[in-house]
């Protein structure tokens, strides 16, 4: 899934956001290079083909500490590229990347 990146998001006089499709903004470049890092966008290819069941199974995978990609994760979902889910019956959360290519808009 291609998702948009933009540093400010623009609105019509209505109030109603101009561009289509998922989209993903930031406040400052920083934040916007720290999440689109090269770590972090191989982190969201490896659980787009592996498809891991669990954190743990992903920190095998990316050779990541668990608690270190954890953090990770939980940044990623706040910015609408990652879905963590809860495993039913289980304490463990299955990881899901949302997008795994950007097009970064630039005025």
């Amino acid at each position: 899934m291609r998702t948009i990146i933009g540093i400010r998001n623009k609105y019509s006089s209505d109030g109603r956001v101009l561009t289509e499709g998922p989209i993903v903004w930031f406040d400052t470049w920083r934040q916007l290079v720290g999440v689109l890092s090269d770590e972090n966008r191989q982190l969201l290819k490896t659980m787009s083909l592996a498809q891991p069941q669990t954190v743990a199974e992903l920190a095998k995978l990316s050779g990541r500490a668990p608690s270190n990609l954890s953090r990770t994760l939980k940044n990623l979902q706040a910015h609408g590229l990652v879905r963590l889910h809860r495993v039913e019956g289980s304490r463990a959360i299955r990881p899901e990347a949302i997008a795994t290519k950007f097009l970064v808009l630039l005025e």
